[in-house]
């Protein structure tokens, strides 16, 4: 009976935790504004929609904070999007895609984002769908652009 309870105590737990999502990072040799100056022009030449660029170290300057070089690109591409959301609308909690350019505290500068695959894992979207595997090759051909 303890056992029983135990288990299940340790299962809710484990239930309530989210996984976290296979992360990707890409060394840059740029500093952090060069290397997403360099991704969104490699997003645009693409022919992707960037719907936003957000500094977040500037945001936390506004409310007199402090914060590393990190910055975000939202941007996307309905071709590859659509179906993916079509197979399940919740997958627009996760589109668009996003890439974060930091600086750590070793002076390294990264491009991070999240595998699509394991992104959308848990959703009604099938893990060999062709979009998706699209979506895994885009990220991968921009930000290698970004960082050469």
């Amino acid at each position: 009976m303890i056992k029983s309870l135990a288990l299940a105590g340790v299962i809710a737990v484990m239930s309530a935790i989210p996984a976290a999502a296979d992360l990707i990072k890409i060394p840059s040799q740029k500093p952090v504004i060069e290397t997403m100056d360099a991704l969104q022009a490699a997003v645009e030449g693409a022919g992707a929609t960037v719907f936003a660029r957000v500094d977040h170290a500037a945001g936390a300057q506004k409310v007199d904070l402090s914060l590393g070089d990190a910055q975000l690109l939202i941007f996307g591409n309905p071709k590859l999007g659509t179906p993916v959301m079509q197979a399940d609308l919740r997958a627009g909690l996760f589109l668009p895609l996003k890439v974060l350019a930091y600086q750590d505290a070793e002076g390294q500068v990264w491009l991070t984002y999240e595998d699509p695959a394991e992104m959308l894992a848990g959703l009604d979207v099938p893990a060999d769908a062709e979009a998706v595997a699209k979506m895994q090759g885009a990220l991968g051909k921009l930000t290698a652009a970004a960082t050469e």
